[in-house]
């Protein structure tokens, strides 16, 4: 790998991987177009992540020679997309550490991965017969936190109401970080699951787990991690997180939208009852009664995104070949480049840690006296490709005060020369709004 050019100022370090990023960002055709006669900056990979060649040429390589059902033809062109489909499955495992290929499900988001879990859960809880460790009712509780994504706060709230459990959280300081302080209270006999962000979509926080994983194992709940922002951006190992699920999704990681993937535990997925029903999920079917398939297939019913799965084996080739460290340790020089350049625009308050210590490459913040639907229009109008709004994490704004901010955030082709296009932006915004 090539040395990328440090900014002056910003450590060095000697040991740390590193890689061209002009020679990535040539990968991706994207970035060399322009947005309103600018040459775009695109600083939007929290929400979606750009697709480099390599990985548009195995979508399209698979369905111009390789495009079959999977799982139910024995024919040529059947075997092939079984085979591409299944090793796809087999790459994502190894790129999370998973002790087999069979505890990966593939789902089309996290969503719906973690839907899933709650409507194991919910059915579960229906009759009798369901695991205990899946069994729901009054008196159960399920701790989540305050600056989770809607996808991890709506199943949970719906699940409760089905089931008569008690949601909780855990609340955020005004640091952005979690705040543990009440843990033994908080995740106690009554908790069923915890189910928490690994990095914040908004906040850009990286939760250290360690200390509410051990309070989970002493007493007997689940535990979710929600690896949406973490798994593009940094190596995520599911045995050293210890969880027992955890979700993440495809089109933040350099792969087509429509694929995401839940990974649990082989025996907790054994356990969990299936969610959706049809073909590909059965083992036997009469009209009296059926039985179900194992896992991965229990979970995955009808025809699953084929050409998506095999595209995101593809992205894990291409994030495996630059290294997972190396962006990590890019991201993490861009960021504290990021919040410096950031703490010269006056009036602008940074949402979360401003330290680049345990936060990840995603900077929401806002300008005083001016919406950030104002900011995002004249930024665009520059060329730099923001996202305004709560970011699908409103309770943070509550928390905050603010109704929505704009968020900033990086991947692996952000260069520091794209941070200083948005730092002009924020003046351009400044002279239209005064």
């Amino acid at each position: 790998m090539t040395t990328i050019a440090i900014p002056p100022g910003m450590p060095q370090y000697d040991d740390v991987p590193r890689y061209d990023v002009e020679a990535v960002r040539a990968d991706f055709p994207i970035l060399g177009r322009e947005v309103n006669g600018h040459p775009m900056v695109y600083l939007d990979s929290a929400n979606t992540s750009q697709k480099p060649l390599q990985v548009l040429d195995v979508l399209r390589a698979h369905y111009e020679r390789h495009n079959g059902n999977v799982s139910r033809s024995v024919h040529t062109v059947g075997t092939e997309a079984t085979e591409a489909y299944e090793g796809a499955r087999a790459k994502v495992a190894a790129f999370i550490n998973a002790p087999s290929p069979d505890e990966v499900v593939f789902t089309k988001n996290s969503t719906e991965a973690i839907n899933l879990v709650a409507y194991a859960f919910s059915n579960a809880s229906v009759g009798a017969g369901g695991d205990p460790r899946f069994r729901l009712g009054p008196g159960d509780e399920i701790v989540i936190s305050e600056m989770e994504h809607h996808s991890n706060i709506v199943p949970w709230q719906l699940l409760c109401e089905r089931t008569g459990a008690t949601l909780r959280w855990f609340p955020v300081t005004d640091g952005g970080r979690l705040d543990e302080s009440g843990l033994e209270e908080l995740v106690n006999e009554r908790t069923k699951l915890v189910s928490f962000v690994h990095m914040s979509n908004i906040l850009g926080t990286v939760n250290a787990t360690a200390r509410i994983t051990e309070r989970v194992r002493q007493v007997g709940a689940l535990l979710l991690l929600d690896c949406s922002q973490s798994v593009p951006h940094l190596p995520v190992d599911v045995v050293d997180l210890d969880a027992d699920f955890i979700a993440f999704t495809g089109h933040k990681m350099c792969a087509p939208s429509g694929i995401g993937v839940l990974w649990g535990r082989a025996e907790l997925l054994a356990a969990m009852p299936p969610v959706f029903g049809g073909g590909s999920m059965i083992e036997t079917v009469s009209m009296s009664g059926s039985t179900y398939a194992p896992p991965p297939a229990r979970f995955e019913a009808g025809t699953p995104p084929i050409a998506e799965a095999v595209a995101l084996g593809a992205a894990v080739d291409y994030l495996t070949g630059i290294g997972m460290r190396a962006i990590q340790w890019h991201e993490k020089e861009l960021t504290a480049y990021a919040l410096d350049a950031l703490a010269t625009v006056p009036g602008l308050r940074i949402f979360g840690p401003t330290v680049p210590v345990g936060r990840g490459g995603t900077i929401s913040f806002a300008l005083d006296g001016i919406h950030p639907h104002d900011v995002g229009q004249v930024l665009d109008a520059e060329g730099v490709e923001v996202r305004v709004g709560h970011h699908c994490a409103r309770p943070v704004c509550v928390r905050f005060g603010v109704p929505a901010t704009t968020r900033a955030s990086f991947y692996l082709y952000t260069t520091t020369g794209e941070v200083d296009a948005l730092v002009r932006g924020l003046e351009q915004v400044r002279k239209v709004f005064g």
